[in-house]
């Protein structure tokens, strides 16, 4: 086994990968040194969707095969040169590390990170969301559920005067966002997502719910909005998830949403680059496209747990 592999990088650092050689995906023979060749030649797309983000670290020292050490905090340990933001929570502050050049993502990879996770939020506005999100988690294998429903969220943002984007997430759902202009707090964007996943469970109620607990769900689809929350993550776009074959969760034009062929864990590492061979980045207008979040009125309080009971056609104008 070799014991290091040197990557040079035109952003001006050298990153030492230590033990290249070293399976990480057991299953397939992924290796540490092929998983920082991947994210090395991923950072042009991924990098502009995790600018100023803070940072979410699931590292794998041993292979995937072993549960995950979960990690927020930056240690001491990394270089000056990765870009870092003190963000406040409850009971003090935190540091993370910011994935801001091609550098940073190559060192996660030494450090034994495989999946990255950031906020909704940029430092330059962190209790201000830039997106709302919708998490599609179906309750099995049945794919075409995940689909069907992308697509009527994708209608009803639209109709909101939105402009939604879609990526698989290297799991078995999908996660449909629009970004919006920055201003709202998490609270009002929470507020909002709830609204339209209401909406849309009443519109289907036999396939999509809103039931945060599993065992209540019956089978259905449920529409996860709680990511829509200060220092809540998502899975990076472009990032590898620890599963096997290395699936990546992929940002997709909506007409493979449409197609039986999409599958939500059916790109790893190793045809990332045929799928991608012509394809531009599906997300590169995101920016670009960001409105105004619509507004959301409440006809009901919340109940004892905090839920809201329910939400009317009328609340999502």
């Amino acid at each position: 086994m070799r014991e290091r592999s040197t990557i040079p990088l035109v952003d001006g650092h050298t990153i030492t990968v230590t033990h290249p050689d070293k399976v990480l995906f057991p299953a397939d023979g992924i290796t540490k040194g092929e998983l920082a060749e991947y994210y090395e030649s991923i950072a042009p797309r991924m990098i502009p969707h995790v600018r100023d983000r803070p940072l979410h670290m699931n590292r794998y020292p041993g292979g995937i095969q072993w549960n995950p050490i979960q990690q927020k905090r930056v240690p001491d340990s990394f270089p000056a040169w990765i870009e870092r933001a003190t963000v406040d929570m409850k009971g003090g502050t935190i540091t993370h590390a910011l994935i801001n050049n091609t550098a940073t993502l190559v060192y996660l990879v030494q450090y034994n990170v495989v999946t990255v996770h950031v906020w909704l939020s940029r430092i330059q506005a962190i209790t201000q969301p830039d997106m709302v999100m919708f998490d599609l988690d179906p309750a099995d294998d049945d794919f075409s559920v995940v689909r069907k429903t992308a697509l009527a969220v994708k209608t009803m943002l639209e109709d909101l005067k939105l402009v939604p984007f879609v990526k698989t997430t290297g799991s078995r759902g999908l996660h449909v966002i629009a970004p919006i202009t920055v201003g709202p707090t998490f609270e009002e964007v929470h507020l909002f997502a709830d609204a339209v996943a209401q909406r849309l469970a009443a519109d289907d109620p036999d396939h999509l719910t809103t039931e945060f607990l599993k065992e209540k769900r019956g089978g259905r689809l449920f529409l996860d909005v709680n990511r829509n929350a200060y220092a809540q993550t998502a899975v990076a776009p472009y990032a590898v998830r620890a599963k096997a074959g290395a699936p990546v969760a992929l940002p997709v034009d909506w007409s493979e949403v449409e197609s039986p062929r999409l599958r939500p864990d059916g790109v790893g590492i190793r045809q990332v680059a045929a799928w991608l061979k012509g394809r531009d980045d599906p997300w590169k207008s995101m920016e670009r496209s960001q409105k105004p979040l619509p507004r959301v009125q409440e006809s009901e309080k919340p109940d004892r747990s905090g839920r809201r009971k329910g939400v009317s056609r009328k609340e999502v104008r």
